[in-house]
């Protein structure tokens, strides 16, 4: 090699070159970004060889299966958030009640099998963490649904009346990206929602519940 010359790589060959990757803000190519890549599509085309009208076609069909699937997707969002509403409310019949639990332990006992720890405990409050309902209790033992065997007394009800439960109990719900508490003094329906009304006069419906506190 001559003095003050680079040496040749394998990783100089254009071949080997990595190629730019070009991303959307969120990495997701969306409908809209879609449109305007169609849109520059068709201003920038060679006018004495314009995109023939089965390729038109093609793409619209493509932009419409992408909005359905877009749609789709809100829709099941939607569907989430009420059933995490109405799961929510089913388990706050379980505050101010005495449960029996369980739970599995890392110990093992003499014929090799692991130790269950079992009690009682009366549940203070519920709530979602990580979109998974956790119950604490006033001994300050933190339970699953998973762990409870047994609900000792109360029992449970439908709609209007199981929503009244919730009646005297303390609520954290979200508003405008910030969390917040107040008391639920009343539950009404209206245009077959549920609303929750608060000590302070706010209204506010199921889907805004982050917790549940006795």
């Amino acid at each position: 090699m001559i003095e003050g010359q680079t040496a040749i790589t394998q990783s100089m060959y254009l071949i080997n070159k990595k190629r730019d990757e070009r991303q959307t803000g969120n990495g997701v190519l969306g409908k809209d970004d879609f449109m305007k890549l169609l849109i520059a599509q068709l201003q920038n085309q060679d006018p004495t060889n314009p995109m023939k009208d089965n390729e038109f076609i093609a793409q619209m069909a493509q932009f419409s299966s992408l909005e359905q699937t877009m749609n789709l997707a809100k829709s099941f969002e939607s569907f989430a958030a009420a059933q995490k509403q109405a799961q929510l409310i089913q388990y706050t019949s379980f505050v101010g009640h005495s449960v029996r639990w369980h739970e599995l332990t890392e110990e093992i006992d003499a014929s090799g099998q692991p130790i269950v720890n079992e009690g009682t405990s009366v549940i203070r409050s519920v709530k979602y963490v990580e979109d998974s309902v956790v119950f604490l209790t006033e001994d300050g033992k933190e339970l699953t649904p998973g762990n409870i065997s047994e609900v000792m007394s109360g029992g449970r009800s439908n709609g209007l009346v199981e929503a009244s439960l919730l009646i005297g109990k303390t609520v954290g719900y979200m508003a405008d990206g910030e969390e917040k508490t107040g008391e639920v003094v009343s539950v009404s329906t209206k245009d077959g929602k549920m609303q929750y009304v608060l000590d302070d006069g706010t209204r506010i419906d199921g889907n805004s519940f982050v917790s549940i506190t006795k």
